[in-house]
């Protein structure tokens, strides 16, 4: 064990763990007293609980500076946010920019899509992660439309410049997706100012809330264009076959996860409660002090950035000359530290960090951390550094 005494989570950029505070009483206090679904019962319960589905639309709109609360819809996760923008609008013979840094939730799709005639272009990236907007300027092309950029690498947390991208896009005409799964909850996300079109969302990472719940903000425009990919029922204008116009409606089709909406709704009160500011300050805290006793350590590289400028709280490392997996795998069994390693959904990212085919293994904070781990985390990895690998 280290040197805590226990158990160390830095995996927060899979899933965040703990969850806010009042998110596990919220959610057991739904299923107990009445999970009704909202939008057909007819009676007080499920009134009570389409209320707070509308306080957490109203929340998710203030945080990400939504002009309509309406606008936000609610999906089983950022996946399928991403994918409800892929493939239910884009066509044939579109052509779509994405940075070198995207997860499979973005390239998948994609590449399923390329196989239907969209046409993809990768801007391109530099070694720390970072993309030029001059870039987008330079390769967008009168049938672009759609760029789609990974706000915060989930691999080295580098931040992208969405504000001149966005800017860029909508000059051009261009619609603008964001991914935000590493920056929501951690870093101001504003809609508006970035000019993002489809701003897709998860609620169980930096937004402390539980697995299952995640969605996407849509601008007018947008709107406007994309037609809904899932159709079923909504619970309004149930006498016609097609989907309702309305927002959030056109986009929900469904029993919705309440228990998720609920949880996420105790978990934003949280974030608003405690600021954004101060979290990642918090987050950044522990990463620059990561950052500085790693730096001291022969035989780690550092992929990506090596401050704490421009990013957020994930960093990976590389061991040249071993096998990451072991060292991480020797990391939780003997240390209780518990990291992920690997490609981390982003072979594109490994490949222009220079990581790729073995990967990193990757640290990833939460507010909920202390300098105590940060350090017992540094001295497991000088123990294990000192052993030849054959003996980890």
């Amino acid at each position: 064990m280290n040197e805590t005494g226990e158990k160390i989570y830095f995996d927060n950029g899979s899933t965040s763990f703990p969850k806010a505070p009042g998110v596990a009483e919220a959610v057991g206090e739904l299923l107990k007293s009445g999970a009704f679904n909202i939008n057909r019962g007819s009676y007080e319960g499920a009134y009570e609980v389409e209320a707070a589905v509308l306080e957490t639309r109203e929340q998710l709109a203030r945080l990400f500076h939504a002009p309509d609360s309406r606008r936000v819809i609610f999906t089983p996760g950022i996946t399928y946010s991403l994918n409800y923008f892929i493939r239910g609008f884009l066509k044939r013979g579109d052509h779509v920019l994405v940075t070198g840094m995207e997860h499979n939730a973005v390239m998948r799709p994609l590449h399923c899509m390329e196989k239907e005639g969209v046409v993809c272009e990768a801007l391109p990236t530099d070694r720390e992660g970072g993309v030029d907007p001059a870039d987008v300027e330079r390769m967008l092309q009168p049938r672009t439309r759609a760029v789609i950029v990974l706000h915060a690498s989930n691999v080295c947390g580098t931040i992208v410049p969405i504000g001149e991208i966005g800017r860029i896009c909508r000059k051009r005409g261009v619609f603008f997706v964001v991914d935000t799964a590493q920056s929501a909850g951690t870093i101001p996300v504003d809609m508006e100012a970035a000019c993002i079109d489809f701003l897709a969302f998860t609620g169980h990472k930096g937004l402390l809330g539980p697995q299952g719940i995640g969605g996407f903000v849509i601008s007018g425009a947008l709107d406007k264009e994309m037609e809904p990919l899932i159709a079923g029922g909504t619970g309004s204008m149930s006498d016609s076959l097609s989907m309702p116009r309305t927002l959030p409606d056109k986009y929900e089709s469904g029993t919705m996860n309440l228990p998720g909406i609920i949880g996420l709704h105790a978990a934003l009160a949280y974030i608003e409660k405690t600021g954004l500011d101060v979290i990642h300050r918090r987050k950044m805290e522990l990463t620059a002090r990561f950052l500085e006793q790693v730096r001291a350590l022969p035989g780690v590289r550092i992929a990506g950035r090596q401050g704490t400028d421009g990013r957020v709280a994930v960093v990976s490392l590389d061991f040249p000359g071993r096998d990451n997996a072991v060292l991480a795998f020797a990391l939780e069994q003997e240390y209780g530290i518990m990291t992920r390693v690997g490609l981390h959904c982003a072979p594109m990212a490994h490949r222009a960090l220079g990581t790729f085919p073995q990967g990193t293994v990757r640290f990833a904070f939460s507010a909920a951390n202390t300098e105590a781990e940060v350090d017992a985390c540094i001295r497991a990895l000088e123990r294990l550094l000192d052993q030849p690998e054959d003996g980890i």
